[in-house]
């Protein structure tokens, strides 16, 4: 069981498991007179596509969201399998659509103190989003955020300010941070993290 809040995830090795489960905890909650918010609850089984049927034809999805993340079944270089995550794209696109809001509203206030912001917002999303498989979104999302610098501080007057020669030396004098990892899920397991 893993568990934040309200929010809760039960794993099973087989499928009859997470089934009985299932009923006997809509049982035990119905004593309490609580209810499962049945719109979010689902029995999947991990590394099947919506796509496909199970043995007795009832369609499952392959992966699940939780805190942010996508959590699917991937390949280890070994040829192995095991659960792998990324940032949830319901959650980068909210907030890809929040930094560009923020950058609209705020690219009159001085460079440095935009540049200052952006970073530690950058940073932030590094800080929670940088866990171990997930340097492909941190990376894209620092790409997109860059993006949007590009065309929002290009509208502080009517004459275009930057060509992308000038944006790149304009972000040596302001850099962006570097896609990092935060979470080693194997060092932690250890008893040991740290940012990479």
């Amino acid at each position: 069981m893993v568990r934040y809040a309200d929010d809760s995830v039960f794993c099973f090795q087989y499928k009859e498991e997470a089934e009985k489960f299932y009923q006997k905890l809509l049982e035990r909650l119905k004593e309490f007179n609580l209810e499962i918010a049945e719109e979010k609850t689902k029995i999947i089984t991990l590394g099947k596509d919506d796509n496909n049927d199970d043995d007795e034809g009832n369609k499952f999805a392959g992966s699940f969201d939780f805190l942010g993340f996508t959590h699917y079944l991937g390949s280890c270089q070994d040829g192995g399998k095991r659960v792998k995550r990324k940032t949830s794209k319901k959650k980068y696109q909210g907030s890809l659509l929040r930094i560009k809001e923020w950058i609209r509203d705020n690219r009159h206030i001085p460079t440095s103190e935009l540049m200052g912001k952006i970073v530690l917002k950058l940073q932030g999303h590094c800080n929670y989003y940088g866990v171990t498989d997930n340097s492909h979104a941190i990376g894209s999302y620092i790409y997109r955020v860059k993006q949007l610098l590009y065309k929002w501080l290009n509208r502080r007057s009517q004459r275009k300010s930057f060509s992308w020669r000038r944006f790149s030396l304009f972000l040596n004098k302001y850099p962006l941070p570097k896609a990092k990892l935060c979470v080693n899920i194997f060092q932690l397991a250890q008893g040991t993290n740290y940012c990479t």
